[in-house]
Protein backbone atom coordinates (compact mmCIF):
# COMPACT_ATOMS: atom_id res chain seq x y z
CA UNK A 1 0.00 0.00 0.00
CA UNK A 2 2.98 2.24 0.06
CA UNK A 3 3.15 4.84 -2.47
CA UNK A 4 -0.27 4.78 -4.42
CA UNK A 5 0.57 7.03 -6.69
CA UNK A 6 3.92 6.71 -7.10
CA UNK A 7 4.05 6.08 -11.28
CA UNK A 8 2.76 9.81 -11.69
CA UNK A 9 4.66 12.68 -12.31
CA UNK A 10 2.77 15.88 -11.74
CA UNK A 11 4.57 19.07 -13.07
CA UNK A 12 3.00 21.74 -10.42
CA UNK A 13 3.14 25.79 -11.73
CA UNK A 14 1.10 27.11 -8.94
CA UNK A 15 2.02 29.39 -6.18
CA UNK A 16 0.16 30.60 -2.77
CA UNK A 17 -2.07 28.10 -1.73
CA UNK A 18 -4.69 26.34 -3.25
CA UNK A 19 -2.74 24.71 -6.48
CA UNK A 20 0.20 24.18 -4.27
CA UNK A 21 -2.08 22.31 -1.91
CA UNK A 22 -3.72 20.04 -4.36
CA UNK A 23 -0.35 19.37 -5.27
CA UNK A 24 0.68 18.62 -1.81
CA UNK A 25 -2.31 16.14 -1.60
CA UNK A 26 -0.99 14.29 -5.05
CA UNK A 27 2.09 13.84 -3.68
CA UNK A 28 1.61 12.67 0.28
CA UNK A 29 0.17 9.48 -1.53
CA UNK A 30 3.47 9.17 -3.78
CA UNK A 31 3.17 11.18 -6.96
CA UNK A 32 6.51 12.64 -7.60
CA UNK A 33 5.63 16.47 -7.65
CA UNK A 34 8.14 18.89 -9.24
CA UNK A 35 7.39 22.21 -8.43
CA UNK A 36 8.71 24.76 -11.28
CA UNK A 37 9.20 28.40 -9.80
CA UNK A 38 10.64 31.91 -10.69
CA UNK A 39 14.59 31.73 -10.43
CA UNK A 40 13.47 35.60 -8.75
CA UNK A 41 12.05 34.34 -5.38
CA UNK A 42 9.87 31.68 -6.26
CA UNK A 43 6.51 30.50 -4.86
CA UNK A 44 5.06 34.06 -3.34
CA UNK A 45 4.73 32.20 -0.53
CA UNK A 46 8.05 31.90 0.45
CA UNK A 47 8.40 35.77 1.43
CA UNK A 48 5.15 35.35 3.21
CA UNK A 49 5.34 36.28 6.99
CA UNK A 50 6.70 36.59 9.64
CA UNK A 51 7.45 34.20 11.09
CA UNK A 52 10.57 32.97 9.08
CA UNK A 53 12.40 30.46 10.68
CA UNK A 54 16.09 30.11 9.30
CA UNK A 55 14.82 31.90 6.84
CA UNK A 56 11.99 29.74 5.75
CA UNK A 57 8.20 30.53 5.66
CA UNK A 58 6.08 28.70 7.81
CA UNK A 59 3.84 29.21 5.22
CA UNK A 60 5.74 27.96 2.69
CA UNK A 61 6.21 25.05 4.20
CA UNK A 62 2.81 24.15 5.26
CA UNK A 63 1.67 23.54 1.54
CA UNK A 64 4.68 22.25 -0.35
CA UNK A 65 6.46 19.10 1.63
CA UNK A 66 6.73 16.00 -0.99
CA UNK A 67 7.85 18.32 -3.70
CA UNK A 68 11.03 18.82 -5.43
CA UNK A 69 11.70 22.53 -6.77
CA UNK A 70 12.99 23.81 -10.02
CA UNK A 71 13.30 27.15 -11.61
CA UNK A 72 12.49 28.53 -14.90
CA UNK A 73 12.05 31.78 -16.95
CA UNK A 74 9.19 30.57 -18.40
CA UNK A 75 9.24 33.87 -21.18
CA UNK A 76 12.33 32.48 -21.84
CA UNK A 77 13.34 30.45 -24.70
CA UNK A 78 15.11 27.87 -22.84
CA UNK A 79 12.70 28.21 -19.77
CA UNK A 80 9.66 27.51 -22.61
CA UNK A 81 12.21 24.45 -23.80
CA UNK A 82 12.36 23.03 -20.31
CA UNK A 83 8.80 23.05 -19.61
CA UNK A 84 7.82 21.45 -22.64
CA UNK A 85 9.85 18.92 -22.24
CA UNK A 86 8.64 18.11 -18.66
CA UNK A 87 5.40 17.86 -19.67
CA UNK A 88 6.14 14.90 -22.53
CA UNK A 89 7.39 12.83 -19.38
CA UNK A 90 4.24 14.12 -17.03
CA UNK A 91 1.03 13.04 -16.48
CA UNK A 92 -0.91 16.10 -14.32
CA UNK A 93 0.01 19.69 -14.86
CA UNK A 94 -1.38 21.88 -12.05
CA UNK A 95 -2.01 25.86 -12.91
CA UNK A 96 -3.10 28.71 -10.89
CA UNK A 97 -2.60 31.73 -13.23
CA UNK A 98 -5.28 34.17 -14.54
CA UNK A 99 -7.15 32.87 -17.43
CA UNK A 100 -5.24 33.82 -20.64
CA UNK A 101 -1.54 33.88 -18.97
CA UNK A 102 -1.14 30.52 -20.02
CA UNK A 103 -1.72 31.33 -23.28
CA UNK A 104 0.24 33.88 -23.37
CA UNK A 105 3.35 31.57 -22.31
CA UNK A 106 2.52 29.43 -25.09
CA UNK A 107 0.64 26.74 -22.95
CA UNK A 108 -2.16 27.12 -24.66
CA UNK A 109 -4.42 24.05 -23.47
CA UNK A 110 -4.23 22.41 -27.23
CA UNK A 111 -0.33 22.96 -27.15
CA UNK A 112 -0.45 21.56 -23.82
CA UNK A 113 -2.81 18.48 -25.23
CA UNK A 114 -0.51 18.36 -28.61
CA UNK A 115 2.81 18.30 -26.41
CA UNK A 116 1.01 15.08 -24.17
CA UNK A 117 -2.39 14.40 -25.33
CA UNK A 118 -2.29 11.88 -22.39
CA UNK A 119 -2.07 14.72 -20.05
CA UNK A 120 -4.59 15.56 -16.95
CA UNK A 121 -4.49 19.34 -16.58
CA UNK A 122 -5.93 21.16 -13.54
CA UNK A 123 -6.87 24.89 -13.85
CA UNK A 124 -7.83 26.68 -10.42
CA UNK A 125 -8.60 30.01 -10.76
CA UNK A 126 -10.35 32.65 -8.69
CA UNK A 127 -13.92 33.26 -10.04
CA UNK A 128 -14.46 30.68 -12.96
CA UNK A 129 -12.18 30.47 -16.39
CA UNK A 130 -14.84 32.18 -17.94
CA UNK A 131 -18.23 33.95 -17.26
CA UNK A 132 -18.23 37.86 -16.72
CA UNK A 133 -16.09 38.13 -14.47
CA UNK A 134 -14.17 34.89 -15.13
CA UNK A 135 -10.87 37.48 -15.37
CA UNK A 136 -10.63 38.36 -11.83
CA UNK A 137 -7.71 37.96 -9.49
CA UNK A 138 -8.91 35.54 -6.82
CA UNK A 139 -7.70 36.13 -3.14
CA UNK A 140 -9.33 33.67 -0.01
CA UNK A 141 -10.58 36.40 1.87
CA UNK A 142 -12.56 37.93 -1.39
CA UNK A 143 -13.54 34.80 -2.42
CA UNK A 144 -15.21 33.89 0.88
CA UNK A 145 -17.27 37.31 1.18
CA UNK A 146 -18.14 37.15 -2.63
CA UNK A 147 -19.46 33.64 -2.41
CA UNK A 148 -21.68 33.94 0.39
CA UNK A 149 -19.47 32.09 3.46
CA UNK A 150 -18.51 35.57 5.35
CA UNK A 151 -22.49 36.45 5.57
CA UNK A 152 -23.24 33.36 7.88
CA UNK A 153 -20.43 33.67 9.83
CA UNK A 154 -19.41 35.46 12.86
CA UNK A 155 -21.65 36.99 15.09
CA UNK A 156 -22.67 40.85 14.43
CA UNK A 157 -19.75 41.74 11.46
CA UNK A 158 -19.71 39.19 8.52
CA UNK A 159 -16.22 37.11 9.19
CA UNK A 160 -13.99 34.96 7.37
CA UNK A 161 -12.60 31.58 8.54
CA UNK A 162 -9.38 31.36 10.87
CA UNK A 163 -7.65 29.18 7.86
CA UNK A 164 -7.73 30.45 3.87
CA UNK A 165 -10.74 27.42 3.25
CA UNK A 166 -11.60 29.04 -0.11
CA UNK A 167 -8.46 27.96 -1.30
CA UNK A 168 -7.81 24.80 0.59
CA UNK A 169 -11.20 23.66 -0.62
CA UNK A 170 -10.13 24.34 -4.12
CA UNK A 171 -7.23 22.36 -4.13
CA UNK A 172 -9.01 19.40 -2.12
CA UNK A 173 -11.81 19.84 -4.98
CA UNK A 174 -8.77 19.82 -7.80
CA UNK A 175 -7.29 16.62 -6.83
CA UNK A 176 -11.02 14.94 -6.04
CA UNK A 177 -10.57 15.93 -10.00
CA UNK A 178 -7.40 15.20 -10.97
CA UNK A 179 -8.21 11.87 -9.67
CA UNK A 180 -11.36 11.28 -11.53
CA UNK A 181 -9.12 12.20 -14.88
CA UNK A 182 -6.33 10.03 -14.04
CA UNK A 183 -9.43 6.88 -14.14
CA UNK A 184 -10.65 7.81 -17.03
CA UNK A 185 -7.76 8.01 -18.58
CA UNK A 186 -7.31 4.52 -17.76
CA UNK A 187 -9.99 3.73 -20.21
CA UNK A 188 -9.67 6.03 -22.59
CA UNK A 189 -5.93 6.68 -22.99
CA UNK A 190 -6.17 10.45 -23.22
CA UNK A 191 -5.97 13.65 -20.71
CA UNK A 192 -8.50 16.15 -19.83
CA UNK A 193 -9.03 20.02 -18.39
CA UNK A 194 -10.40 20.06 -14.79
CA UNK A 195 -11.50 23.26 -13.47
CA UNK A 196 -12.42 24.65 -10.36
CA UNK A 197 -11.92 27.75 -8.90
CA UNK A 198 -12.06 29.04 -5.51
CA UNK A 199 -15.64 30.79 -5.98
CA UNK A 200 -16.74 27.26 -6.85
CA UNK A 201 -15.04 25.80 -3.74
CA UNK A 202 -17.05 27.89 -1.48
CA UNK A 203 -20.54 27.55 -3.32
CA UNK A 204 -19.79 23.65 -2.96
CA UNK A 205 -19.54 23.80 0.46
CA UNK A 206 -22.66 26.23 1.55
CA UNK A 207 -25.04 22.65 2.27
CA UNK A 208 -27.76 22.83 4.21
CA UNK A 209 -27.70 26.83 4.16
CA UNK A 210 -28.19 26.79 0.49
CA UNK A 211 -30.75 24.90 0.11
CA UNK A 212 -32.03 26.71 2.85
CA UNK A 213 -32.29 29.76 0.24
CA UNK A 214 -32.64 27.86 -3.23
CA UNK A 215 -35.42 25.40 -1.98
CA UNK A 216 -37.04 27.55 1.13
CA UNK A 217 -35.97 31.20 -0.23
CA UNK A 218 -35.25 31.53 3.27
CA UNK A 219 -31.63 34.00 3.71
CA UNK A 220 -29.52 32.26 5.97
CA UNK A 221 -28.29 34.38 8.89
CA UNK A 222 -25.19 34.30 11.14
CA UNK A 223 -25.85 32.57 14.47
CA UNK A 224 -22.48 32.42 15.59
CA UNK A 225 -21.23 29.84 17.73
CA UNK A 226 -24.40 27.72 17.71
CA UNK A 227 -25.81 25.65 14.84
CA UNK A 228 -28.52 27.38 12.44
CA UNK A 229 -30.92 24.74 11.99
CA UNK A 230 -30.29 22.23 15.67
CA UNK A 231 -30.63 23.22 19.40
CA UNK A 232 -28.42 23.17 21.58
CA UNK A 233 -26.01 22.67 19.09
CA UNK A 234 -23.28 25.49 19.88
CA UNK A 235 -20.75 26.57 22.75
CA UNK A 236 -21.85 27.50 25.95
CA UNK A 237 -19.99 29.27 29.20
CA UNK A 238 -19.52 26.98 32.56
CA UNK A 239 -18.29 28.09 35.78
CA UNK A 240 -14.59 28.75 34.33
CA UNK A 241 -14.35 27.83 30.82
CA UNK A 242 -16.36 26.84 27.79
CA UNK A 243 -17.53 23.43 26.12
CA UNK A 244 -19.14 22.46 23.00
CA UNK A 245 -22.34 20.73 23.11
CA UNK A 246 -24.32 18.77 20.21
CA UNK A 247 -27.35 17.02 21.02
CA UNK A 248 -28.51 16.01 17.55
CA UNK A 249 -31.20 13.99 17.94
CA UNK A 250 -34.58 13.80 20.29
CA UNK A 251 -33.08 10.78 22.47
CA UNK A 252 -30.40 12.96 22.78
CA UNK A 253 -32.50 15.97 24.23
CA UNK A 254 -34.24 13.50 26.52
CA UNK A 255 -31.10 12.16 27.63
CA UNK A 256 -29.40 16.18 28.11
CA UNK A 257 -32.52 18.19 29.21
CA UNK A 258 -32.71 16.61 33.02
CA UNK A 259 -28.59 16.80 33.21
CA UNK A 260 -29.29 20.99 33.10
CA UNK A 261 -32.47 20.49 35.12
CA UNK A 262 -35.14 21.25 32.13
CA UNK A 263 -38.10 19.52 31.39
CA UNK A 264 -37.67 17.62 27.77
CA UNK A 265 -41.56 18.20 27.44
CA UNK A 266 -41.40 21.38 28.00
CA UNK A 267 -43.30 23.23 25.86
CA UNK A 268 -40.86 26.05 24.65
CA UNK A 269 -38.11 23.10 23.84
CA UNK A 270 -40.33 20.08 22.80
CA UNK A 271 -39.01 19.94 19.45
CA UNK A 272 -36.10 20.69 17.38
CA UNK A 273 -37.92 23.42 15.79
CA UNK A 274 -38.96 24.80 19.11
CA UNK A 275 -35.62 24.72 20.09
CA UNK A 276 -34.40 26.56 17.26
CA UNK A 277 -37.08 29.54 17.84
CA UNK A 278 -36.58 30.02 20.85
CA UNK A 279 -32.49 29.30 21.26
CA UNK A 280 -32.38 32.53 23.42
CA UNK A 281 -34.04 31.18 26.45
CA UNK A 282 -32.23 27.76 25.90
CA UNK A 283 -29.21 29.25 25.94
CA UNK A 284 -29.35 30.77 28.91
CA UNK A 285 -31.37 28.23 31.32
CA UNK A 286 -28.34 25.58 29.96
CA UNK A 287 -25.33 28.14 31.02
CA UNK A 288 -27.44 29.08 34.13
CA UNK A 289 -26.92 25.12 34.80
CA UNK A 290 -23.07 24.90 33.20
CA UNK A 291 -22.53 27.77 35.67
CA UNK A 292 -22.19 25.93 38.74
CA UNK A 293 -19.32 23.68 37.90
CA UNK A 294 -16.82 23.75 36.08
CA UNK A 295 -15.80 22.40 32.74
CA UNK A 296 -14.02 19.47 33.00
CA UNK A 297 -16.87 18.37 35.31
CA UNK A 298 -18.80 19.12 32.79
CA UNK A 299 -17.30 17.10 30.09
CA UNK A 300 -17.11 14.04 32.62
CA UNK A 301 -20.99 14.13 32.76
CA UNK A 302 -21.57 15.15 29.30
CA UNK A 303 -19.53 11.92 28.18
CA UNK A 304 -20.86 9.53 30.72
CA UNK A 305 -24.69 10.41 29.62
CA UNK A 306 -23.40 9.79 26.36
CA UNK A 307 -23.96 13.62 24.76
CA UNK A 308 -21.26 14.68 22.33
CA UNK A 309 -19.03 17.66 24.04
CA UNK A 310 -16.02 18.75 23.74
CA UNK A 311 -13.40 21.99 24.55
CA UNK A 312 -11.63 24.54 21.90
CA UNK A 313 -8.20 23.58 22.45
CA UNK A 314 -5.01 26.14 21.05
CA UNK A 315 -2.85 24.62 18.46
CA UNK A 316 -0.28 23.67 21.32
CA UNK A 317 -3.19 21.45 22.88
CA UNK A 318 -4.10 20.44 19.55
CA UNK A 319 -0.71 18.80 18.24
CA UNK A 320 0.07 17.77 22.30
CA UNK A 321 -2.79 15.71 22.26
CA UNK A 322 -2.73 12.13 22.62
CA UNK A 323 -5.76 11.43 19.97
CA UNK A 324 -3.83 13.84 17.16
CA UNK A 325 -0.62 12.19 17.97
CA UNK A 326 -2.58 8.42 17.34
CA UNK A 327 -3.86 9.41 14.45
CA UNK A 328 -0.55 10.17 12.21
CA UNK A 329 -1.32 13.64 11.90
CA UNK A 330 1.90 14.66 12.46
CA UNK A 331 4.71 13.73 10.55
CA UNK A 332 8.92 14.16 10.98
CA UNK A 333 10.77 15.51 8.10
CA UNK A 334 14.67 16.06 7.74
CA UNK A 335 15.15 19.64 6.01
CA UNK A 336 18.20 20.85 4.37
CA UNK A 337 17.61 24.65 6.57
CA UNK A 338 16.04 23.40 9.68
CA UNK A 339 17.19 20.40 10.45
CA UNK A 340 14.27 17.89 11.83
CA UNK A 341 11.05 19.10 11.94
CA UNK A 342 7.26 18.75 12.44
CA UNK A 343 4.77 19.13 9.70
CA UNK A 344 0.90 18.42 9.67
CA UNK A 345 0.57 15.32 8.05
CA UNK A 346 -1.99 13.83 5.67
CA UNK A 347 -5.67 13.37 7.01
CA UNK A 348 -5.83 9.84 5.10
CA UNK A 349 -5.78 6.50 6.68
CA UNK A 350 -5.68 3.37 4.82
CA UNK A 351 -6.97 -0.14 6.43
CA UNK A 352 -5.90 -0.05 9.79
CA UNK A 353 -2.26 1.31 9.58
CA UNK A 354 -1.95 4.75 9.91
CA UNK A 355 0.71 5.54 7.66
CA UNK A 356 -0.49 2.82 4.99
CA UNK A 357 -0.84 4.19 1.72
CA UNK A 358 1.55 6.79 2.44
CA UNK A 359 4.95 7.64 1.63
CA UNK A 360 7.65 5.71 2.90
CA UNK A 361 9.57 8.73 2.98
CA UNK A 362 8.34 11.94 3.10
CA UNK A 363 10.69 15.05 1.52
CA UNK A 364 10.51 18.26 3.20
CA UNK A 365 9.15 21.27 1.59
CA UNK A 366 12.59 22.49 -0.74
CA UNK A 367 14.51 24.93 -1.28
CA UNK A 368 14.15 27.24 -4.39
CA UNK A 369 15.65 25.45 -7.18
CA UNK A 370 17.18 22.79 -4.97
CA UNK A 371 16.87 20.02 -7.39
CA UNK A 372 17.58 21.83 -10.43
CA UNK A 373 20.17 18.95 -11.45
CA UNK A 374 18.10 16.11 -10.72
CA UNK A 375 15.39 17.34 -12.60
CA UNK A 376 17.79 18.03 -15.31
CA UNK A 377 19.39 14.81 -15.16
CA UNK A 378 16.21 12.76 -15.48
CA UNK A 379 14.96 14.21 -18.31
CA UNK A 380 18.16 14.15 -20.39
CA UNK A 381 17.91 9.58 -19.42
Amino acid sequence: MQNLLSDLVVVDLTRALSGPHAAMMLGDLGARVIKVETPDGGDDSRGWGPPFVEGESTYFLSANRNKESVTADLKSAEGKEFLSRLVRKADVLLENFRPGVLDRLGFSVERLQELNPRLVILSITGFGHDGPEGGRAGYDQIAQGEGGLMSITGEVEPTKTGVPIADLLAGMYGAYGVLAALHERNVTGRGRVVRTSLLASVVGVHAFHGTKWTVAGELPERVGNHHAQIAPYGMYRTKDDIVQVAVGSESQWRTFAPLVGLDAADERFATNPLRVAHRDELTAAIEAAFSAEPADEWLRSLAEAGIPAGKVRDFQQVYEWDQTVSQGLLIDVDHPTLGRIQLPGPPLRFDDNPHAGARETNLPPPRLGEHNNSVQAWLDE
